[in-house]
């Protein structure tokens, strides 16, 4: 009991200490000054009436919303003695795994710098700049000779460094259980079985109304869609951040999806956020960086190819260039197993001095990073409104990705998860697929790094991101990977190869996601 106390005011004091440098803080503090004016306001009872006019002015409210949001993202709880790193990832494998994945990323790009000798980052001229400012809202029709580079890396070579991944204080001898040998990862995390998922996730249940089921033709709109939107538009008058995350458990209205995964992110677009988008805007006109070219390659690669997506193109430079230059990005490092590659200023190599964050927000895109922001040009048509929001959507969810670690929602788990519930709940199939060679997690994984954009119908996505947002895991996408094999399970019993089981999933465009969550978790027999 004593230590839960020390734990919650450990938490507390911290995130009192975050929101002391926000804005937000700076506003109440005005606010708190103005209310001394107001009559109500008396000297006797001065901290008491304050609090009163905060919660009548709907202060209160907006300091909840943030509250609950640093919580969102806040590591689980450790030993307040636990060094930094180990609030970055508690196991040490990892962390020294996910760090040799760094230098060999970093090694990538220092050796495309050299081949093609192009300097990491370099201020562009005034006419290019000029030039750039011209084309800004038409970014998408420049061409430029892209062929030499490449990206840094896909998913199969991230895939491959996971499948490698061992515990050195592990035995792993012929006296475990012969299941632990028949998937690809191969290291001892805990993941949730099928009733521990059911609990977690319980609104999904059958017997509960959802968007993605309950909407369709067939059923009179009245008996549920109206009511879910009428119970929406509650929510967002409230405008209160944990009845937005439990309500969107069961689907968003399509119209009133932005502002409820705004209000869930807790982002309301003040003047100075506009700004703060113009200022990196600017970075972007005066400085090239060497990135830049990896992210007009990606999405010409990825999104300009994608039937939903090639509309947007001009959007996708926007945001990811501004992205690339965000220092404020490297404050999810604090919680992420991650470390912000460095470089040094040209003839200062190795002084720490002179050693600075490359690219400014410390991350380096890799093949498909687009079709993180792709989805989300379907919800907000102000590019500084779409960036806040996937900025804030990566430091919560998409980091975990493409990042080396122990956490529930880390790739490592998701991937265990996914070939845990296909061993257990189809061993049958799961058997037949490794015999012929065709690992289900070869096929799965790139779905799940890119959390499955870019593979579903956009409608379909959406609905599926509305409940990683409500329960705030991205354990829902292993599950649906695992429920899109067992969908599949008869024609991929009768594959002989790899190629003819990759031809089988090769098109999920059709699948509607919630009939397929509801069956696999609720219907399967365990």
């Amino acid at each position: 009991m004593l230590q839960e106390e020390s734990d919650l005011s450990l938490i507390i004091a911290q995130i009192v200490q975050k929101l002391k440098g926000s804005n937000l803080y700076a506003q109440l503090e005005r606010q708190a000054w103005a209310s001394l004016q107001r009559p109500e306001i008396k000297l006797e009872s001065l901290k008491e009436d304050i609090k009163e006019y905060f919660k009548v002015s709907g202060w209160e409210k907006k300091l909840q919303n943030a509250v609950y949001s640093e919580l969102n993202v806040y590591p689980l709880p450790s030993h307040p003695a636990a060094p930094p790193e180990h609030l970055k990832e508690p196991l040490v494998y990892m962390r020294k795994a996910q760090g040799s994945w760094e230098k060999r990323i970093l090694k990538s790009l220092n050796s495309m710098c050299t081949e093609l000798s192009i300097p990491l980052a370099r201020k562009r001229p005034v006419g290019e700049q000029k030039e750039l400012l011209n084309k800004w809202n038409e970014m998408g029709t420049d061409e430029p000779d892209l062929s030499l580079f490449r990206p840094v890396y896909a998913p199969k070579d991230f895939l491959e460094v996971l499948i490698n991944l061992r515990n050195p204080n592990y035995e792993n001898g012929d006296s475990l259980s012969f299941r632990t040998h028949l998937g690809l990862i191969q290291v001892p995390l805990k993941v949730k079985d099928i009733p521990e998922l059911k609990e977690c996730f319980a609104e999904l249940g059958l017997n509960t109304g959802q968007l993605g089921i309950d909407d369709s033709t067939q059923v009179p709109p009245e008996l549920f869609e109206n009511e879910h939107v009428r119970i929406g538009q509650k929510v967002l008058t409230e405008q209160d951040s944990a009845a937005a995350q439990q309500y969107i458990r069961q689907g968003s209205p399509t119209a009133l999806r932005a502002e409820l995964w705004a209000l869930i992110l807790n982002i309301s677009s003040q003047p100075e956020d506009i700004l703060y988008y113009e200022q990196l805007k600017m970075n972007v006109i005066q400085h090239d960086l060497l990135v830049d070219s990896l992210i007009y390659k990606d999405v010409k690669l990825t999104a300009s190819n994608d039937d939903y997506y090639f509309v947007f193109e001009d959007y996708l430079y926007q945001v990811l260039l501004c992205f690339s230059r965000d220092t404020s990005v490297l404050g999810h490092f604090a919680y992420n197993s991650a470390s912000p590659p460095k470089s040094y200023i040209r003839g200062k190599l190795g002084l720490e001095e002179y050693a600075v964050f490359y690219p400014p927000n410390g991350v380096i895109p890799f093949h498909g990073f687009s079709m993180y922001v792709a989805p989300l040009c379907f919800l907000y048509h102000e590019p500084y409104k779409l960036y806040q929001i996937f900025r804030e959507m990566y430091v919560r969810f998409f980091f975990r990705l493409h990042s080396i670690s122990s956490h529930p929602s880390g790739i490592v788990s998701l991937c265990l998860l996914f070939e845990t519930l296909l061993q257990t709940y189809l061993p049958q199939l799961f058997y037949h697929l490794r015999e012929i060679g065709a690992q289900p997690l070869r096929i799965s994984f790139k779905w799940m790094v890119r959390a499955f954009s870019g593979y579903l119908a956009t409608d379909q996505l959406l609905l599926l991101w509305d409940r990683i947002l409500g329960y705030n895991s991205l354990e829902i996408l292993a599950v649906l990977a695992a429920a899109v094999f067992a969908f599949r399970a008869v024609n991929l019993m009768e594959v002989t190869s790899l190629a003819a089981a990759e031809a089988v999933l090769a098109d999920l465009s059709t699948l509607k996601v919630m009939p397929l969550l509801q069956i696999f978790l609720f219907a399967t027999v365990t």
